[in-house]
C-alpha cells in the first residue's frame, strides 16, 4: 500500500524538512528586516501609494487585511492588500512587502504573459491541486492506472501553475526594486534588506514547486510499473 511506499515516505520527509527549513529563514529574515526602520520612514501604505500614483494606477486601492504575512494583490477587485504590520509599519520589510504587492498590480495593468498565464490555468489547477493526489493515490493502491492517469493530469496542471507562479514572482520583486530606486525611498543598505527579504520570501514558492514536481514524477514513474 501507497501508505508504506518508501520513495513517497522520503519525498514526504523531504517536503516536510525543506518546508519547515524555508519557512524558518523567512521568518528570521522577515523578523531582522521588520525591526529595522527603513531610511524614508515611509510605512507600507505609503509606498505602496505612491508606486501606484507614479505609475497612474489611481484606481488601486490599498488596504490592511488581518494576520501575519497574509499581503496580496487581488486583480479582480484591483486591490494590493497589506498585512497589518507591513500596512502601518514603517521598516525596511513593510515597503519591501508592499513594494512586491503592488509590482503584481503593475504586472497586470501592462499584461504581462505568466500573469496571464498563470490565471487562465487557475481553475483547473485548483482542481488539480485538491482531487490529482487523492486520485493518483487511490489509483496507485487499488491497481486502477486510468484512476491514476487522470490523478496526474489534473496534479499536472497545478504544477503548471506552480512553475509559471515563479517567474510572476521574481518579476514582481524586481519591479517593486526598480519603483523603490525610481522614487528614492531606499539606500543601499535598505535594499539590500529589501532584496533578503523577497528572496526568502520567493525561495516558499521554489520550495513548494520542487515538492510537487517530485511527487509529480513519482506518480509517473508508478503509472510506468
Amino acid at each position: 500500500m501507497i501508505l508504506f511506499d518508501t520513495g513517497y515516505l522520503v519525498i514526504g520527509l523531504i517536503a516536510f524538512v525543506g518546508s519547515l527549513a524555508v519557512q524558518g529563514w523567512l521568518r528570521s529574515t522577515y523578523g531582522t528586516w521588520s525591526k529595522r526602520p527603513n531610511t524614508a520612514g515611509l510605512t507600507g501604505q505609503q509606498v505602496a501609494r505612491a508606486i501606484l500614483r507614479e505609475n497612474g494606477l489611481n484606481d488601486v486601492q490599498v488596504v490592511a487585511t488581518p494576520g501575519d504575512l497574509t499581503d496580496h494583490y487581488d486583480p479582480r477587485k484591483r486591490v494590493v492588500a497589506l498585512s497589518q504590520h507591513n500596512y502601518s509599519q514603517a521598516s525596511v520589510a513593510a515597503v519591501a512587502v508592499a513594494a512586491h504587492e503592488v509590482g503584481h498590480a503593475l504586472q497586470h495593468a501592462k499584461g504581462y504573459a505568466p500573469l496571464r498565464w498563470r490565471s487562465a490555468v487557475l481553475p483547473v489547477a485548483q482542481i488539480g491541486s485538491q482531487w490529482g493526489p487523492m486520485l493518483a493515490i487511490f489509483g496507485i493502491m487499488l491497481g486502477f492506472g486510468g484512476l491514476l492517469d487522470v490523478g496526474i493530469v489534473l496534479f499536472g496542471a497545478a504544477v503548471v501553475f506552480q512553475l509559471v507562479t515563479l517567474p510572476v514572482e521574481f518579476d514582481a520583486s524586481n519591479r517593486a526594486l526598480a519603483q523603490m530606486r525610481n522614487l528614492g525611498v531606499v539606500t543601499s543598505t535598505d535594499e539590500s534588506g529589501s532584496r533578503a527579504v523577497l528572496n526568502a520570501a520567493a525561495l516558499t514558492y521554489v520550495a513548494a514547486a520542487a515538492t510537487s514536481i517530485m511527487y509529480l514524477l513519482y506518480f509517473i514513474m508508478q503509472s510506468r510499473r
